[in-house]
């Protein structure tokens, strides 16, 4: 079989048994329970194998697929084509301690798409630590924290052609799915162009074109509606180890690259979507780098830092993600990497995520900034009104601003604290209840024009009525007003609505 073939009629038949036997989400949540699921969370086998006794279909799915523990070549032939699966470099028939058995030699785990919908995914196999092995070089990684992250941030469709950048095991193609009208999927690794192509065969996606290159080679002449992108964005001192996580240019260059080279392949009002990692470097100001990777692309965008870590703390990640600990090789790599970060003045990692809209707009602007705490979830649904809230905040001169109808954004809420019996608060926030669930100290003045202020008449009068109240000036109310008011239109607590 080519390296990329795999049969439409197995890939069919391989579907509907996995369907039947109930190897699904939810099928797999039900069936491990509570106890057994922590148990694997913590790399901790033993509770998954006693629930998953026995030769009933779903069990004996579990073990040779999930759970990577050969299952008896009798138990295997009952529900599965085992020579053509074999075929296919998915199984291996071998001689065990008691007999001949199946031994799966990719992860297959189940997905659930939109809608509820059914998928599966397939990887390979997930090096344990403390089982002596380390990933082959070409290793496609399975899905996992930073594929959920993405998929949760996808701005919603439909759009008419979308691009996964970096395939992988091609997760992000199956969310695309149901967003847009074509796909396409890239890859550099050609192990991991084949194992996305099985993942979307499984899940019933056989017409997503699979393409092999690296960044935007593959598709250097053509435009999308929706980029999105997992890419190898770990900052390492060597040359690419691991395909999957490691590029081989230098730094955050790789991320960089992805951005600066994003418009030319959105049509007008494109969106391209990446996880990130961005250097903290010293008399360099994390903002300003990563703002400056989209200065003069006419994007307006949204970048988010999630975390940071210091440099030890960044490379025990990612050796333990290699299974590097207790190795004889562990502390040689541990200290070149310190010593890398020490001669590049790096002093931080940072983690998050770069959204882009193709404005192609001079004025066009990305809010940059950090958000540590919990958000809603996905993001996506709300994602275009962060962009536009920032747009719109940035293009609003001060009469602009005055002349605008604005209303309190949903889900909006006042708070305040005093001590019994003042005659003035000490402090009022406004507070958002849902998305971002940012909060905001704002003067009396802000708070007031919260309680009236429904789109129905301009800024300006409110100020006016405002300040009568108030017993102050209206012109210096006018004067000072417009600055605060900018930032929380850029925040989302106020809504501009003509």
């Amino acid at each position: 079989m080519s390296e990329t073939e795999f049969p439409r009629g197995l890939a069919d038949r391989l579907r509907g048994i996995l369907i039947d036997a109930d190897y699904t989400v939810s099928g797999v949540r039900d069936r491990l329970g509570d106890a057994a699921a922590s148990a694997l969370a913590r790399e901790e086998l033993v509770p998954a194998m006693r629930a998953t006794g026995g030769d009933e279909r779903l069990g004996l799915l579990l073990r040779l697929w999930w759970l990577q523990s050969p299952i008896p070549e009798r138990a295997a032939r009952t529900i599965l084509p085992v020579e053509e699966l074999a075929e296919a470099d998915l199984v291996t028939v071998e001689e065990g301690a008691r007999g001949r058995v199946v031994r799966a030699l990719v992860h297959l785990g189940p997905w659930e798409l939109e809608e509820g919908r059914p998928g599966f995914v397939v990887s390979d196999p997930k090096v344990r630590p403390g089982s002596g092995a380390v990933p082959r070089p070409d290793h496609v990684v399975g899905a996992g924290n930073a594929s959920a992250t993405l998929s949760r941030l996808i701005v919603d469709g439909p759009f008419d052609r979308a691009l996964d950048l970096g395939a992988g095991c091609g997760v992000q193609a199956l969310h695309l799915g149901s967003r847009a009208r074509e796909v396409t999927a890239t890859d550099l690794n050609p192990r991991a162009v084949r194992l996305a192509g099985i993942s979307l065969a499984l899940s019933g996606m056989s017409d997503v074109r699979l393409l092999e290159g690296s960044l935007y080679e593959p598709v250097a002449d053509e435009r999308f509606d929706l980029i999105v992108s997992n890419p190898p964005f770990v900052i390492t001192p060597e040359a690419s180890r691991y395909t999957y996580r490691e590029s081989d240019l230098p730094g955050d260059a790789v991320c960089a690259e992805l951005v600066r080279g994003a418009p030319a392949h959105l049509t007008d009002g494109g969106w391209c979507q990446i996880l990130a990692n961005w250097v903290h470097a010293d008399g360099d100001d994390w903002e300003d780098r990563v703002g400056g990777w989209v200065a003069g692309t006419g994007c307006s965008g949204w970048v988010v830092q999630r975390d940071v870590q210091d440099p030890a703390e960044y490379v025990e990640l990612w050796l333990r993600d290699s299974c590097e600990h207790g190795t004889a090789e562990y502390t040689r790599r541990y200290d070149a990497w310190l010593d890398y970060f020490e001669r590049e003045g790096i002093k931080g990692i940072g983690f998050g995520w770069i959204s882009l809209r193709n404005d192609a707009a001079q004025d066009a602007t990305v809010r940059v900034e950090e958000l540590r705490h919990e958000i809603e979830q996905p993001v996506g649904p709300y994602l275009p009104d962060v962009v536009n809230g920032a747009m719109t905040a940035h293009r609003l001169t001060d009469a602009a601003l005055l002349s605008a109808h604005v209303s309190l954004a949903p889900g909006v809420v006042e708070e305040r604290v005093s001590r019994p019996g003042a005659p003035d608060p000490e402090k009022i926030v406004l507070r958002q209840r849902d998305g971002l669930h940012r909060v905001a100290r704002v003067g009396t003045v802000e708070a007031a024009l919260a309680s009236v202020c429904d789109g129905t008449m301009p800024v300006g009068p409110l100020l006016d009525a405002i300040a009568e109240l108030m017993g102050e000036d209206s012109a210096m109310v006018r004067e000072r007003a417009p600055d605060a008011l900018r930032t929380l239109i850029s925040e989302g607590f106020f809504q501009v609505t003509r």
